[in-house]
């Protein structure tokens, strides 16, 4: 009976101690790091850049689990139903929390998760054919602005349409929109004189840089592209227009204040390896840093703003969660 009693007292003993109790040591084992997108993509790249990268800074090995789908929604769902105990993170893009949530229902908002930081903005690049007659956006605008006919532009979806709306409402251009299934088709579509300009990330539009076919006119992101550093932005333009598209990493909401604490710190520490930044701006990635907090108020903020701008293209839209 005593050795029973024992027993039953230890239990209850274990039972008591707090479920962050062993923080203090995490990482005690690997961490997976799910992306929203698949195998081989510029996001996916970047997330096992970023592992790397974090392995240098937790002494824990990094596994990358891909969970694409759903115009990329799949991958933060997974990550919302997950035990908050810092073993399960992921990389949560604007997209994903500030855009599509808009366009299809979806099992989560930012409140979901708890940030842990933003590490990379995607570049966007305004392009048109290499021989059309626009060498300046002014002349792009000019042209659509004092047609009779409208100036077509090409695009997968949002946010790159967008851009095209806000130029539109500023100038008074006639533009109008022909959707493709990728960034590539579209970029092809106006190196074939198919549709005048699109708006696409380095990845899509340089390979028809390289190759003669089109020719790129702005920076649509915040800063000038730093392997096209004589590009103008849309600002230097005179157009203040800009897209700001990141992609940062969350964990469940739940986490421990010394697990938060701990990947942030690492994160953040990541995000100076010369590795990194070298890696993601090859792939058109500006290598910049937002704490938890930061990234988290952004897309908050990027949620509510996307709503008017998402109505200007005319897209069918859900309730606002």
């Amino acid at each position: 009976m005593k050795k029973l009693i024992t027993v039953l007292l230890g239990c209850s003993v274990s039972a008591m101690v707090p479920a962050h109790a062993n923080d203090s040591k995490y990482p005690a084992q690997e961490v997976q790091l799910v992306v929203n997108y698949g195998a081989g993509g510029v996001t996916d790249v970047a997330t096992r850049l970023l592992a790397k990268s974090l392995e240098k800074q937790l002494g824990k090995t990094v596994i990358v689990s891909n969970k694409p789908g759903g115009q990329a929604t799949l991958g933060p769902a997974f990550l919302a139903r997950q035990k908050p105990d810092g073993y399960t993170a992921g990389v949560i893009t604007y997209s994903a929390v500030a855009i599509t949530p808009h366009l299809i229902e979806v099992p989560y908002t930012a409140k979901d998760f708890d940030f842990v930081g933003g590490f990379g903005r995607y570049r966007y690049g305004l392009a048109v054919q290499a021989d059309s007659p626009y060498k300046t956006v002014a002349e792009f605008v000019n042209a659509a602005r004092t047609s009779k006919e409208p100036v077509f532009f090409g695009v997968p979806g949002a946010p790159n349409n967008i851009a095209f709306f806000q130029l539109a409402k500023k100038t008074g251009a006639n533009f109008e929109q022909v959707l493709y299934k990728s960034g590539t088709e579209s970029v092809a579509a106006v190196a074939s004189g198919q549709v005048a300009a699109t708006i696409q990330t380095p990845s899509e539009i340089k390979p028809f840089v390289d190759g003669g076919k089109v020719r790129l006119l702005a920076s649509v992101s915040p800063e000038r592209w730093s392997d096209a550093p004589d590009m103008p932005t849309m600002k230097d333009a005179g157009y203040d227009i800009q897209i700001e598209s990141w992609l940062g990493v969350a964990l469940p909401k739940g986490a421990s204040k010394q697990v938060k604490e701990r990947l942030e710190k690492a994160m953040e520490a990541a995000s100076q390896d010369p590795e990194l930044i070298d890696g993601l701006n090859r792939m058109g990635i500006d290598p910049v840093w937002a704490s938890g907090k930061q990234y988290g108020e952004k897309l908050a903020q990027g949620y509510k703003d996307m709503r008017p701008l998402l109505e200007m293209t005319g897209q069918p839209l859900v309730p606002m969660q």
